[in-house]
């Protein structure tokens, strides 16, 4: 597939054209292999990036034991897990172009998979896979994760608004990780990771933004923002299990490296604006230990 005109244009912007090159065939035709199959089938924990009934781009988070992810052929993943009721994804339609992410946060390991969501319905959701790629162990914060059964957990206990309360601006300063969900016009939804310290997420009287980390130099979710500013948030409490989704438009604001909040000294900051959220939707998991990611930058505002 290549990289799509947004990628290439962030690329040589941030001066990396010669770098990306080189990971290109990352992003050539799927075969998932043994491996990469090995790995999927122990996971727990999956991010999914779509559009809900109205067309609204959302990310959201499905557990479950290990085998609920399940590799169908060497182009198609089964996901054995039911979106819950309150969740903006309940329901998700077929025909739509689907990201993923899947993460093991003991391990710092994590995989990217795009694609064509095929079957939908009950418990299951089926994606045709397009790409599939492993990321690196950047800023994934070490955790490990189990199985916390909530009583009274369910769509009458989320919110919907689109302003943030106390609580959500709490959970959001406490965050040292949250989940992107990005849109290419042609290519469809994608899901990354993103992480640093807690508070490496900032709020002002413009909204929520971010400084951009030294990556892989592919600019997926960046690529994508450049030609669509659409774009969706999930932030976790680890320990509780609330979430907190958000959706609205992100923009990419380039100035000198090293002010103020350019925490990575990249000069890249994205800002997001925000037009529609879902809190408090409670994650069936919840975090037994938690170590941060030992090379976190330091904030610097």
């Amino acid at each position: 597939m290549g990289f799509h005109p947004g990628e290439l244009a962030v690329q040589r912007r941030a001066g990396v054209t010669r770098d990306a090159a080189r990971l290109s065939g990352m992003l050539g035709p799927v075969a998932l292999t043994a491996g990469m199959a090995g790995f999927l089938c122990d996971r727990t924990f999956l991010v999914i990036s779509g559009r809900d009934r109205s067309g609204r781009l959302w990310t959201s988070p499905l557990t479950g034991r290990p085998g609920f992810l399940e590799v169908l052929s060497d182009t198609s993943v089964a996901v054995h897990a039911v979106i819950p009721a309150g969740d903006p994804l309940r329901g998700l339609q077929t025909g739509q172009k689907i990201g993923m992410v899947t993460v093991e946060f003991a391990t710092r390991r994590r995989v990217r998979i795009n694609g064509t969501l095929t079957v939908s319905g009950g418990d299951l959701l089926v994606v045709e896979v397009e790409q599939a790629y492993g990321n690196c162990p950047q800023y994934i914060q070490q955790r490990v994760l189990v199985p916390n059964e909530i009583e009274g957990a369910g769509g009458d206990h989320v919110r919907h608004g689109s302003t943030l309360s106390t609580d959500d601006r709490e959970l959001i300063r406490a965050a040292d990780t949250f989940f992107l969900g990005t849109v290419n016009p042609e290519r469809g939804s994608d899901a990354s990771h993103r992480g640093g310290p807690a508070g490496f997420v900032r709020s002002d009287e413009h909204g929520l933004w971010w400084p951009d980390y030294q990556g892989n130099n592919l600019f997926n979710s960046f690529g994508n923002i450049a030609v669509n500013p659409e774009a969706a948030l999930l932030f976790i409490d680890f320990t509780t299990g609330q979430s907190l989704q958000l959706s609205g438009t992100t923009r990419i604001e380039w100035g000198e490296p090293g002010r103020p909040g350019d925490d990575g000294h990249t000069g890249r900051i994205a800002r997001f604006a925000l037009q529609r959220l879902v809190a408090g939707q409670v994650l069936p998991a919840r975090e037994i230990t938690h170590n941060p990611y030992p090379r976190n930058r330091a904030l610097t505002d």
